[in-house]
């Protein structure tokens, strides 16, 4: 359960600490230094967190070996298989981007196409063959 998933996490701080101390030593990279240090300490503040949750949580559906997969949650969202809204959200934003390099005005575009496509996602089921 979660006590498991948070000693892999400082597991992980160990070995990322390990690694920063031998980087740290056989290279004059103080940039890539201090990366693997925020690294090992990211991955500490996760498995801290991990184990001192689980143990004011206990054990979760998951943790019964014996168990069967309706004792978990069944509610995990809906997600739509066929949707193509994603994929105008991700040219809209890419658009915004290219616009911040390129051109303001080719900024003002993607954010107009990014609203639009963000109404289309939203409202998706709402209207057309797939209305709820």
């Amino acid at each position: 359960g979660m006590k498991i998933e948070g000693k892999l996490f400082l597991w992980g701080m160990v070995f990322y600490g390990v690694v920063t101390i031998v980087y740290g030593l056989w290279s004059s990279d103080w940039a890539g230094t201090t990366a693997l240090a925020f690294t090992a300490f990211m991955a500490f503040l996760v498995g801290f967190y991990l184990v001192f949750t689980a143990k004011r949580v206990g054990l979760q559906p998951e943790d019964d070996v014996e168990g069967n997969i309706e004792d978990a949650d069944p509610d995990y969202g809906f997600f739509s298989p066929h949707s193509w809204w994603p994929l105008a959200l991700a040219a809209s934003a890419a658009i915004t981007v290219f616009g911040l390099v390129f051109a303001a005005w080719i900024v003002v575009l993607g954010v107009v196409a990014l609203m639009l496509s963000l109404v289309g996602f939203m409202f998706e089921y709402y209207r057309g063959d797939h209305a709820h």
